[in-house]
């Protein structure tokens, strides 16, 4: 919205040394909501600036760049950022939220006062340094300031949470990440915009996501803007979402919400019933008694001792948040050393257990069990998998435990597979659909074959010959089906699943085709000569009526998910096969293909 001449207070009437003058008029603080993915349950607010037009600026950057050529940086950021924390105070609620502040990084080197004075706001407002999370810009690059890694420490230390801003935009956010102990990874707007359509898009942001969760880092989605994108990036893995979709940030923080009811509808069927790796995660899940960073060491000591076979602890901020672990081996000089305990008690050595935490690995407790073995295995020699629930923690999974879901559900797995057949049974087919419907990277393929007269053979030749029919067409999809990008299923009876990806809408056809003819002209071997020399067979349809019927042929209906298109709900391909299941028995081939769109 422009700004009418008159209402801009120009700095060249009252001159560049008045800058924190004037924004103490005109500047204000708009929140936007930071909300969890999965919940649309708020997680925190980033303070952005407003009314920086009133100082004839374009943007807050110009603004901020002004201020630092006349050395009045640091008094802005500290008049903003100090509003800004009293602003969050006064929302109720405000000690179990999260408020995103932008730090600017040519502050380094001039850090202490900053810090300090942020620090002592914060006592007087009773607002736990846990619940401020600095957001660390790429537009300028930290690795040539030699004092950055000092201020990342000094912030860590001191309870503050950390995030890389406009991830992937920048200069070294990758190097910020591998190097620093960051908190929140936020993935900028440019990766977002149009995600649902855009397969590099995808690729890029879900390993982002895996990476950072190897770390012990989560990630933010920034600038989400439509309910498509919302999805794409909430099935991707990211832990929080923000955005015009979710809320437009205001300066009126009465309109700020505890949830927003219309992420909760648009994530509602994301998963109809939980997988079979959930409900084994569940089952080993560790529940752990954790420490607080702010603690004494003394306290953790005690843990140790009440708990000798127990080699590490999660440790988790003011907020419920897990930071790391605290290993027995850090600390044990400490604990076992004559004089440890009197040095704890010296104030000149002031060390707290956020001095020993050592990063762990995070992830979610519905995270598939596969993706968190990599997970685990992507961090050499950490102890365990911190798990959480809703952002908070919730227990650990050591690499024991999850060997352990990985040979149950292997197990689980064979147990459930068709004896007949040997093909993975409904669980799989299901969990294989949930997955490949979220996954848009490729062009993918649910085909349903099901045996046409099937019951009048069955009657006539009994079951023996009615099972030697259905391995038969197993050994076929076996054989017309090989490598890595296809699933093979038995539903059960005569029904069978094929699941493919990436392929071409010929080569599947082709490859369909000739499947439905060989299993036509195999099968018809099984009736008698009297049989196949008349083409048909006389028996009892479902209705009970006696008539006579053609021999057997498997008809297949091809429901396609075109690159690109996501869907949540398993239920909508349900649905839409059963009517192409139908129309591919009516027709003449018995092959029916059809497209599925978001239209």
């Amino acid at each position: 919205m422009s700004v009418a001449p008159a209402e801009i207070l120009s700095l060249r009437r009252f001159g560049d040394d008045q800058i924190v003058t004037l924004a103490k008029l005109v500047i204000e603080n708009a929140f936007q909501p930071i909300v969890e993915a999965t919940t649309g349950a708020v997680f925190g607010y980033e303070s952005l600036m407003r009314g920086f037009q009133r100082l004839g600026f374009a943007s807050p950057l110009e603004l901020l760049d002004k201020a630092e050529e006349v050395g009045q940086l640091l008094a802005l950021e500290h008049l903003i950022n100090s509003r800004a924390v009293a602003a969050f105070a006064t929302i109720p609620d405000f000690s179990a939220r999260t408020l995103f502040l932008n730090f600017d990084s040519r502050l380094v080197g001039g850090e202490d006062d900053i810090v300090e004075r942020l620090v002592n706001h914060l006592k007087r407002a009773n607002i736990a340094p846990s619940s401020l999370c600095f957001e660390l810009s790429e537009r300028f690059d930290s690795g040539k300031m030699p004092d950055f890694s000092a201020l990342v420490r000094q912030l860590r230390l001191a309870g503050f949470k950390l995030a890389i801003d406009d991830f992937g935009a920048g200069f070294n956010g990758l190097k910020l990440l591998c190097d620093q102990p960051v908190d929140y990874v936020k993935i900028d707007r440019h990766f977002i915009s149009g995600i649902e359509r855009d397969p590099r898009k995808r690729h890029l942001v879900r390993h982002t996501v895996n990476t950072a969760h190897v770390l012990g880092t989560r990630v933010i989605a920034e600038g989400v803007e439509t309910e498509a994108e919302f999805l794409a990036c909430r099935d991707l893995g990211c832990d929080l979402v923000q955005g015009y979709f979710i809320a437009r940030p205001t300066t009126h923080l009465s309109e700020l919400q505890p949830a927003y009811p219309h992420l909760e509808v648009s994530g509602a069927a994301r998963r109809s019933s939980a997988t079979l790796d959930s409900i084994l995660i569940r089952k080993q899940i560790e529940q752990l008694p954790a420490v607080r960073e702010s603690d004494e060491l003394r306290s953790a000591f005690d843990l140790f001792r009440v708990n000798p076979r127990q080699p590490f602890f999660p440790v988790l901020n003011a907020n419920g948040e897990p930071r790391g672990i605290l290993h027995e081996y850090h600390v044990k000089e400490m604990i076992y050393h004559p004089f440890g305990r009197d040095l704890l008690k010296n104030r000149i050595y002031q060390r707290r257990i956020s001095h020993f935490v050592s990063p762990a690995p995070i992830a979610d407790l519905d995270t598939p069990a596969d993706e968190m073995l990599k997970i685990f295995a992507g961090m050499d020699g950490s102890d365990c998998v911190i798990l959480t629930e809703n952002m908070r923690y919730a227990g650990i999974l050591s690499a024991s435990s999850l060997l352990k879901i990985i040979n149950e559900k292997q197990l689980k797995m064979a147990q459930e597979q068709n004896p007949l057949t040997g093909l993975p049974g409904n669980r799989a087919i299901r969990d294989y659909v949930q997955d490949a419907i979220l996954d848009g990277d490729e062009t993918r393929y649910f085909c349903y074959c099901d045996f046409d007269d099937f019951k009048p053979f069955n009657d006539t030749y009994g079951f023996q010959k009615g099972d030697l029919a259905i391995t038969l067409f197993a050994a076929l999809l076996r054989r017309h089906f090989i490598g890595e990008e296809k699933f093979l299923g038995h539903v059960g009876g005569d029904d069978f699943f094929v699941g493919v990806s990436g392929w071409t809408d010929q080569e599947i056809r082709s490859v369909l085709t000739r499947l439905a003819e060989d299993f036509r002209s195999d099968v018809r071997q099984l009736y008698s000569a009297e049989h196949q020399a008349e083409g048909r067979i006389s028996g009892y349809g479902r209705d009970g009526v006696s008539k006579n019927f053609p021999l057997m042929r498997c008809s297949i209906a091809v429901l396609v998910l075109p690159q690109g298109f996501i869907l949540s709900d398993t239920q909508t391909v349900s649905a839409r096969i059963a009517e192409i299941k139908a129309r591919a028995k009516e027709s003449e081939s018995g092959l029916v293909f059809e497209l599925l769109h978001g239209d």
